[in-house]
């Protein structure tokens, strides 16, 4: 059943794919939505039911409603941006589960929060060289990618610290989001927006979800 979800998950991503860039926005926001609806039965069909693991579920379910938001800005554009930010907001509350999840098995959360901290700070001014946004969206980018840079270093440390199925799949998916939120910001608001950057970005995203969905079997274990 779990290759079955992993694969239904891939196709309809695929075809989301497909349908968003013929610019048919409501079949395509009903698409990514049951992709995504993908990796929140496969993150509970391997939760063990702990408290550890309902935070990510929790997460994976936020993830699913912020990949509808985030399309829905196509479908009402008169309101786009405005769900837009609504989208990263749902996005960040789910980050904000996973991280909830894996800092209490952090050994050394303090030096995870340093390293953080300058990490964003680097990727911030980079970022900014690239891209053109209005302040709002530069402070929600701020915030948005400083919480998951943190959860990238927090998920990377337990693996060093304590590597194991969980740890490493967990890390592996945190990474994966990483990359794709950068890709996915650079798309939206640099000087031109590339197909090819969008299928990286999707293509990245439900990689790195699907394996925090299959990291829930680590805790199985």
């Amino acid at each position: 059943m779990q290759y079955v979800l992993i694969i239904l998950c891939v196709i309809l991503a695929g075809v989301f794919l497909y349908t968003e860039s013929k610019k048919q926005y409501v079949p395509a926001a009903v698409l990514k939505g049951l992709a995504s609806l993908c990796f929140v039965i496969l993150g509970i069909m391997n939760s063990p039911g702990t408290h550890v693991a309902k935070l990510i579920v929790i997460g994976l379910i936020l993830g699913c409603v912020a990949d509808v938001l985030l399309n829905l800005r196509l479908v009402f554009q008169k309101k786009g941006q405005l769900i837009f930010l609504v989208g990263i907001v749902v996005f960040l509350a789910g980050h904000i589960m996973y991280l909830a999840a894996v800092l209490p098995l952090c050994s050394h959360p303090l030096v995870c929060v340093i390293i953080g901290v300058v990490l964003t700070a680097l990727l911030m001014v980079w970022i900014f060289k690239q891209i053109t946004a209005k302040p709002a969206f530069k402070i929600f980018g701020v915030v948005y990618l400083g919480a998951i840079m943190l959860l990238n270093c927090v998920a990377v440390w337990n693996l060093i610290a304590a590597p194991s199925l969980f740890t490493g799949l967990f890390a592996a998916g945190a990474v994966l989001f990483l990359v794709s939120d950068i890709v996915l910001i650079l798309n939206t608001f640099g000087k031109e927006t590339r197909q090819s950057l969008r299928v990286t970005n999707i293509s990245l995203y439900y990689a790195g979800q699907i394996l925090i969905a299959l990291s829930l079997l680590g805790l199985a274990a």
